[in-house]
């Protein structure tokens, strides 16, 4: 198979959470243990740091991958969703795995994915783990993909557990409560291995002490962590909290003696994170000006809490939205953030489980937003373009799948 083909059986030939949603799911990790072992267990090779969260790990992977690179390290890092090229998702040192690797891994593996009925998201760990070992990376930084007890990525022994923060996404997999979704992510912390929490909150906190006591794991609360000398290319204000995360993990890795760092390759580090590992969609600013034009991927109440507080900052004449979103979102809780004011661009993401742009219309108006429908988010960032002067700003969001029709 060419690589295209290759693609095309990965995302058509098996369910996958990012174009299915719930059927895609499995509550279980039988099926990765099977793959690591047929695979002779590249995971054990791998010096991995494992980020779990409801927002801000991503952010904090690559924040984390940058800092490692500055400090002289081979640092792969895996990350999901992608936002335009699937191989954004397994990277060394900022560049994507290459096509050929992709083609050749399914194809000598093929046979076993389909006689086990594998995910695509399983197949893609043991592609990123295989990648990572045969690359003899001198770390990997993992990002976990859905929850954590049960995310395909939970079969690491790492050096070290990250949790960012604990919100209300993925309720239908790891349940609507606070405290029943952080036990989920704090199913990543292992036996003797230190944990970082990104933020102290109160309801969920107790879960965490809990099972790091249990596995006799030391915890660190990040948000105790003094940042005034650090800055981020990383645009928005909430990038403040992951930037704590990541100065917090990369100290505590220090402390360990498990890495060889100075200061200033730290700072530098968290200074160069997209030109380090091509990190997009977080308060990228696609238009300087005329109209200034901003996409971001925050997608879940907690996310946009600081994300349109952010965009309240700007300074505009006309702010105008251009919104989609998948169908498995609170929406109605979500729309009820954004400003009544705004001119609102409606429209649905390319993908089998967007949410219909009709359905987002009635939704939107029991919130008082007012807007017209567009058959395609190109189109409805076209038709905000012309709508707009260049004392105003045009922002793009709702979902990750939105952002990535623009980027």
């Amino acid at each position: 198979m060419t690589y295209q083909e290759t693609i095309n059986w990965m995302f058509s030939q098996l369910p996958m959470y990012q174009q299915k949603g719930k059927t895609a799911y499995k509550a279980d990790l039988s099926n990765t243990i099977k793959l690591v072992d047929f695979l002779k267990n590249p995971e054990k090779n791998i010096r991995a740091i494992h980020v779990a969260g409801t927002n801000g790990k991503g952010s904090t992977s690559h924040m984390i991958a940058s800092i490692l690179q500055e400090a002289g390290y081979k640092v792969g890092l895996y990350t999901s969703p992608h936002l335009k090229n699937y191989t954004e998702r397994i990277k060394i040192n900022g560049e994507e795995i290459e096509e050929r690797f992709v083609v050749d891994f399914i194809a000598d593996n093929k046979h076993f994915f389909e006689e086990n009925s594998l995910s695509f998201f399983e197949m893609t760990v043991g592609l990123a783990f295989s990648y990572f070992k045969e690359k003899e990376v001198d770390f990997a930084v993992i990002e976990v993909g859905l929850g954590g007890r049960l995310d395909s990525t939970n079969v690491i022994h790492p050096e070290i557990s990250v949790i960012t923060n604990i919100g209300k996404d993925h309720i239908q997999f790891l349940g609507d409560s606070l405290p029943g979704i952080a036990k989920e992510k704090a199913g990543i912390i292992k036996e003797n291995v230190p944990v970082v929490i990104g933020e102290y909150q109160e309801e969920v906190f107790p879960v965490f002490e809990a099972k790091a006591k249990k596995e006799n794991a030391k915890l660190y609360l990040a948000e105790k962590e003094i940042i005034e000398n650090y800055k981020t290319d990383l645009l928005g204000s909430y990038q403040q909290k992951n930037l704590k995360t990541a100065v917090q993990t990369i100290k505590v890795l220090k402390d360990l003696n498990k890495i060889n760092i100075s200061e200033n390759q730290l700072k530098l580090g968290l200074t160069k994170v997209v030109e380090n590992t091509g990190l997009k969609g977080r308060w990228q600013i696609l238009q300087e000006k005329s109209p200034k034009v901003i996409c971001d991927t925050a997608h879940n109440k907690e996310g946009l809490f600081y994300t349109l507080k952010q965009l309240e900052e700007e300074d505009f004449e006309n702010l105008h939205i251009v919104l989609g979103f998948v169908n498995d979102k609170s929406v109605e809780e979500v729309l009820t953030m954004f400003p009544k004011d705004a001119i609102y661009y409606f429209c649905k993401p390319n993908i089998p489980r967007g949410l219909e742009v009709e359905k987002l219309i009635g939704i939107a108006e029991k919130c008082n937003l007012k807007g017209k429908k567009y058959i395609s988010v190109s189109e409805a960032k076209n038709a905000a373009l012309k709508q707009s002067s260049e004392k105003d700003v045009i922002y793009i969001g709702g979902s990750t799948f939105v952002v990535a029709e623009v980027v």
